[in-house]
């Protein structure tokens, strides 16, 4: 059997680039080309008043132009796409974490709304939707019955 020098730097070394690997796979992180084609889902929040359903979503790096709002009165669809910029150095490596792609998402309401009054605000990144509730709903009683 052979003698092999040992080298503890370059087993450290492997060490390392192997543990990066690791992580990359848990959190989906593959090569800057499988980044760049992964879409993103956009966080919301929903919050329901006596009046209206308040929706407010998480889009930021996007124009209000490149955001399509569908409101039906069951639920409302959000989608756009989020266009990168490419910037290429010569020399040296040009790296990117952010998601770019298109998205789509559809938020089932929890009551009847009018979408014909719904208004929409974007500012910093996020997009605020207020949505009156139908008037049937403002004005629903139901009658519960004991035993």
């Amino acid at each position: 059997m052979p003698l092999m020098r040992w080298e503890p730097l370059r087993e450290i070394d492997s060490l390392q680039r192997e543990m990066n690997r690791l992580f990359d796979s848990f959190t989906n992180d593959g090569s800057p080309m499988e980044r760049t084609t992964t879409a993103f889902v956009p966080l919301a929040e929903i919050e329901e008043t006596t009046d209206a359903v308040h929706l407010k979503l998480e889009v930021p790096g996007m124009e209000a132009k490149d955001i399509d709002i569908q409101v039906t009165a069951e639920a409302v669809a959000i989608s756009g796409e989020r266009k990168s910029e490419i910037k290429t150095e010569e020399k040296g490596m040009t790296r990117t974490e952010f998601r770019y792609g298109k998205f789509r998402r559809v938020i089932p309401l929890p009551v009847r709304i009018q979408n014909t009054n719904v208004s929409a605000d974007y500012k910093d990144g996020i997009l605020t939707l207020t949505l009156p509730k139908a008037e049937e709903e403002k004005n629903k009683v139901v009658k519960v019955s004991l035993g």
